[in-house]
């Protein structure tokens, strides 16, 4: 019973099937359809697709420092984030010249600790980015709240929440940009794969920009002059005329999805709700089966942020101090009985050697994410995770409280 994994059928084989048919090999009519859908599943205006949630981060993040904005981000600014998380949520800050600034998490959540977020503001401040934990949405009420009072830019990291809302509004929809993944372990795949969401087209085209190689052209792969101005336009020291296609407003990538992906992206996202209900389901099953046997006497159980629906990606489990035995007892005893275990991503990113010698600051002290990185595991709640295989993980659980407690 792995932590994540992907649910696979006929419809997206068929889909793919069809992609392939056209040899069109590179974004077209599949990933227009899905980019489109995409964004109405998601309560926003706009998306645009890319290979990774990583590489989303990447261009959201980027997107911010373009000189066309009012406002950009500049080397040196500070972007607060969140100490025990997923790297690529802080490496694009830390890649783009800004300064992360790392705030603890609230122990029962193990979203940010908003009171410590408001804290952290100083004047350098210019953004907030931070995920999601789990499906788990952060108080984005608070979040927001302090965004708007410093006139700070925030981008929501929903890798692991599609689905998810806050205050009956879709996670992803608070936030000046919001980015996803759909690599196998979400909740919905394309294989590799990512997007970028946002309401703001000016923020989409930004994006469009450092996705497709920098350029300031928007036309799609294969089509032509769609601006009716493609040789018409004074841009920069160029020529009177310089082919628009072929004018760069920003030092880009080359980072589209393929038809292909998006073609799965479709099918899956019509199955997206649910996926979603099997994953409620059986962290609400699971939940109930670990305090009726007890459990909760060795673990603190995950919780939901008051106020939030989550779309669960995790079930999370936290060694109480007071538990005779260690974590790494318990998930090697899981591990070797085929129940797949996790941590929580990088514990506390400062401690990672990724992060030796970069320019960072931390607020407060980080309690809380260095309890996480030593306590905390999580076990899957995946919509391939059914009856019988809950059991046999609760089974697993007991049998090892028997053993060696």
């Amino acid at each position: 019973m792995p932590a994540s994994g992907k649910v696979v059928e006929g419809e997206d084989l068929a889909q793919l099937v069809d992609a392939s048919l056209d040899l069109w090999l590179t974004a077209g009519r599949f990933d227009a359809e899905f980019s489109e859908k995409l964004a109405a599943f998601c309560g926003l205006k706009r998306a645009r697709t890319t290979v990774s949630g990583s590489a989303a981060n990447l261009l959201a993040l980027t997107a911010l420092t373009s000189t066309s904005l009012e406002r950009p981000l500049q080397a040196g600014d500070e972007v607060l984030t969140v100490a025990a998380g997923f790297p690529t949520t802080v490496a694009p800050i830390i890649q783009n010249g800004c300064v992360p600034v790392f705030v603890d998490v609230d122990p029962h959540t193990h979203n940010v600790d908003v009171a410590k977020l408001a804290e952290a503001v100083t004047p350098k401040t210019r953004a907030i980015m931070l995920a999601h934990t789990l499906g788990n949405p952060f108080d984005l009420a608070a979040v927001s709240a302090i965004a708007k009072q410093h006139d700070l830019y925030l981008i929501e990291d929903c890798c692991d929440a599609l689905g998810a809302r806050f205050d009956d509004k879709p996670v992803g929809t608070f936030g000046d940009l919001a980015t996803l993944s759909f690599y196998p372990a979400h909740h919905i795949t394309t294989g590799e794969g990512g997007a970028v969401l946002s309401d703001s087209a000016q923020l989409i085209k930004l994006v469009e920009s450092f996705r497709d190689w920098g350029r300031d052209c928007w036309c799609p792969p294969g089509r032509d002059n769609t601006c009716k101005k493609r040789f018409a336009q004074k841009l920069g020291d160029l020529p009177e005329g310089y082919d628009h296609k072929y004018t760069y407003a920003h030092l880009g990538y080359n980072l589209k999805m393929t038809d292909m992906q998006a073609a799965i992206g479709i099918s899956q996202l019509a199955k997206a709700p649910r996926f979603i209900k099997a994953r409620n389901a059986n962290f609400d099953a699971l939940t109930t089966a670990f305090k009726q046997a007890g459990l909760d006497e060795y673990f603190h159980l995950p919780q939901a942020t008051p106020g939030s629906q989550p779309s669960w990606f995790g079930y999370l489990l936290t060694r109480r101090e007071s538990a005779p035995f260690s974590r790494e007892d318990l998930t090697t005893y899981l591990e070797q009985r085929r129940v797949g275990t996790r941590l929580l991503f990088a514990g506390n990113l400062v401690r990672q050697p990724a992060f030796a010698g970069v320019n960072y600051r931390v607020h407060g002290d980080l309690t809380n994410a260095d309890r996480a990185m030593r306590d905390s595991f999580w076990i899957g709640v995946w919509p391939g995770i059914d009856e019988q295989r809950r059991a046999y993980m609760l089974e697993t659980f007991v049998n090892f409280i028997r053993e060696r407690v």
